[in-house]
């Protein structure tokens, strides 16, 4: 599939900001399950921009507007060809035995993703050693969906997943980090994933950055799951980058001298064509 996608964030400050530095993480990762065309990211007012890969390989821009200004505004444009995923052979949970030394700091407690038996939390019946690992992840995505209730006034980015827990509803990245709290504590490496959802009305979290799970599977590598969805990500998804968490992968955060208390609008356009 290919997708044309278009975000723009804008803030607006009641008085003059100046020195604003900003980190934007827009860029489409480039991997096997994707391609990106092309890609442009453009500022006003006029601002330094320098990019480099950051720890888990994501580019990242930084921009920097030196003039004072009351409105910023940073637009990307990208063009990405994602490509079909083949669903992953059955393996048993006894395969992930001596198999994720190297993803060691996907299975460890993060800030938004602490230690704590979230299976028991989430209902989540501990698997054995002979299940089958990739229905166990399927089964789980589809355990979580049916579970919690997708509302964008329910929490913020600061949501802990305790509180998401206890009242249920929440955005994409709070069934992300309820998905990595279960397959982390079960010794699945699980890493989130942000990017953007090419909906076609069928599918929910399209109107700013989507977030997922990507899960390691023995023998098949990372595979994405999308709980607030209930599906796999397959040629709809578009990634952007991994982390351990939300904040690992923000798309853009900054500080600012100046500019008083200011607004923040997010617009998120993804066309895609078979």
């Amino acid at each position: 599939m290919r997708c044309e996608i278009r975000h723009t964030t804008e803030y607006r400050y009641p008085k003059p900001a100046w020195d604003s530095f900003n980190e934007v993480r827009l860029h489409p990762s480039r991997e096997a399950r994707q391609s990106v065309r092309s890609f442009h990211l453009s500022v006003e007012p006029e601002a330094v921009v320098t990019s480099h890969k950051d720890y888990f390989g994501a580019i990242v821009h930084h921009v920097h507007v030196h003039e004072p200004h009351t409105t910023l505004r940073i637009e990307a444009q990208a063009i990405v060809d994602t490509h079909p995923v083949p669903p992953p052979p059955p393996i048993p949970f006894a395969a992930l035995q001596g198999a994720c030394g190297p993803h060691t700091e996907f299975l460890v407690p993060s800030p938004r993703v602490p230690a704590g038996n979230w299976a028991a939390v989430f209902g989540v019946a501990t698997p054995d050693s002979g299940d089958d690992l990739p229905g166990f992840l399927m089964d789980l995505t589809t355990s979580l969906y049916r579970r919690f209730r997708y509302d964008t006034r329910a929490t913020t980015v600061s949501t802990p997943l305790a509180e998401f827990a206890t009242h249920g509803r929440g955005v994409c990245q709070d069934f992300t980090h309820a998905m990595l709290g279960v397959v982390r504590g079960l010794g699945i490496p699980g890493r989130y994933v942000s990017g953007y959802l090419y909906s076609g009305g069928e599918l929910v979290g399209a109107e700013a950055t989507h977030a997922w799970v990507e899960c390691f599977l023995p023998g098949s590598g990372w595979l994405g799951y999308d709980p607030t969805n209930n599906c796999l990500a397959r040629e709809r998804h578009v990634k952007i980058g991994h982390g351990r968490e939300y904040s690992d992968v923000s798309p853009v955060r900054g500080t600012y001298y100046g500019g008083g208390r200011g607004e923040l609008d997010v617009e998120v356009r993804v066309y895609g064509e078979q």
